[in-house]
C-alpha cells in the first residue's frame, strides 16, 4: 500500500458505517445519475443529481446533465456533489478516474475516498510535516518520487479538512 493511501486512511476519522443503497430509478431526460465508488465505500449508486465538480489533472470542473462525454483522471482533491435539493456533498479522494457518458451517467471511480467532515485537520498536518520530512531526506529518485506524491495528497489533505 502507498504512503499517500496509508496517510489518507489515517488522517480520515474512524467513523465508518456500511449501508445499502436505495434502487435508483433511471434518469429521465435533462438528468444526470451518478455512480461515485472508493475502494472503501460506495456514496452514490446511479443516484439522480444537480452537479457535479471535480479536481483532475488538466484542471477542476464541473459536471451538468448533457455534459460532452469525458474521460478524465482525477488528482487528490475534494468532489462536491450537489444534489437536486440542494444538499451538498464534499468527499476527498486520493486519486481515480471519472467518466461522463453521453446518456448524462456519471462515473467517479477513487482509489480510497472520505466524506471531508470525517478528516482529521491535526493528523493531517503531521501527516504532511513527516511526507515533507521524507522528502528532503530522499536517497534516491524512486523514493523522492513517492514523497512528492505523499506530500501532494497531504498538503490537499490539509486544504480539505481547513476549509
Amino acid at each position: 500500500m502507498s504512503f499517500a493511501l496509508r496517510l489518507l486512511r489515517n488522517v480520515s476519522k474512524k467513523i465508518q458505517i456500511r449501508s445499502y443503497a436505495a434502487e435508483a430509478a433511471a434518469p429521465k431526460e435533462g438528468e444526470m445519475a451518478l455512480t461515485f465508488a472508493a475502494g472503501n465505500k460506495v456514496f452514490f449508486d446511479k443516484q439522480v443529481v444537480k452537479q457535479v465538480d471535480v479536481p483532475s489533472f488538466s484542471g477542476a470542473f464541473g459536471i451538468l446533465p448533457q455534459h460532452v462525454p469525458t474521460l478524465a483522471v482525477l488528482k487528490p482533491g475534494v468532489v462536491t456533489v450537489t444534489e437536486n435539493d440542494g444538499k451538498q456533498s464534499k468527499i476527498f479522494l486520493s486519486s481515480g478516474t471519472i467518466t461522463v457518458n453521453d446518456d448524462s451517467s456519471v462515473q467517479v471511480l477513487a482509489e480510497e475516498a472520505h466524506p471531508v467532515e470525517s478528516l482529521d485537520r491535526a493528523a493531517a498536518q503531521e501527516a504532511l510535516n513527516k511526507a515533507q520530512s521524507e522528502f528532503n531526506s530522499a536517497a534516491n529518485e524512486q523514493a523522492k518520487a513517492e514523497a512528492a506524491i505523499a506530500v501532494e495528497v497531504a498538503e490537499e489533505i490539509v486544504k480539505a479538512a481547513s476549509a
